[in-house]
């Protein structure tokens, strides 16, 4: 499934395994735990950086597991499910108080997309690995905080229209020249060596992970709504 393991000030959230990393209720439910848990143990100088193991980062919901319901009704209800006990993975996100890294080794399709975007920085593999929005080829319109979370993290409308409304794959260096990706590197350990670079360079300024999340949150006013995350003005400590 994940694991978590704390290293210096950096928490490292890592898929497991060479599967397709498909976002199971067992898996949403360990990527969960483990934000919890990195969340609890937080101090000043905490970072996240979340990768994963093989070709893909994530490659969206079980959808085979949707399907094999055994009706079409049956599926929906499945998929349902899915859509909903993802939405406080991305409020768990939103929330957390340190800055986040997603170190994106492969592909990263639909809900595995939104994972890598939701967080501060989104880093990527050029040689190999795409980001895909499937929905729009599969007859699948886009949940709600999906929608929200597009229009909050990519500036670019064209940028939107091209991974929403064309199903466009993009590979590192396009994602980047979108201002979807903070940078495309050329293996997968060279994507996961600059990630874990730049979350020493954040670790450095130890800000108060209360405010900083605080300070994010307020930045997706709209996304943070549509998730169910409020937003507060902490009182400084200096």
């Amino acid at each position: 499934m994940c694991t978590l393991e704390k290293r210096g000030d950096l928490f490292f959230l890592t898929l497991t395994g060479d599967d397709e990393h498909r976002l199971s209720l067992t898996l949403i439910d360990s990527l969960l735990s483990a934000l919890s848990q990195a969340k609890s143990q937080a101090t000043r100088g905490s970072v996240l950086v979340t990768t994963a193991h093989g070709k893909f980062f994530s490659n969206g919901f079980d959808l085979g597991w949707a399907q094999a319901a055994g009706s079409a009704s049956a599926a929906r209800a499945r998929l349902s499910q899915m859509v909903a006990a993802f939405k406080p993975v991305v409020a768990a996100l939103l929330s957390l108080p340190m800055p986040t890294v997603a170190a994106v080794q492969g592909h990263a399709a639909a809900a595995g997309f939104l994972l890598a975007l939701s967080h501060d920085y989104f880093l990527m593999r050029r040689d190999r690995g795409v980001l895909y929005m499937s929905e729009v080829d599969l007859g699948l319109p886009f949940p709600d905080y999906f929608t929200a979370a597009f229009l909050a993290k990519i500036g670019s409308v064209s940028g939107r229209r091209d991974v929403m409304l064309r199903g466009m794959k993009l590979k590192g260096d396009e994602a980047v020249k979108l201002g979807i990706v903070e940078s495309a590197h050329d293996s997968a350990e060279s994507t996961v060596e600059a990630a874990v670079c730049l979350g020493e360079q954040l670790a450095k300024r130890k800000w108060n992970g209360d405010v900083y999340a605080e300070i994010r949150k307020s930045l997706y006013p709209e996304l943070c709504g549509v998730v169910g995350v409020a937003v507060a003005t902490p009182k400084a400590k200096l």
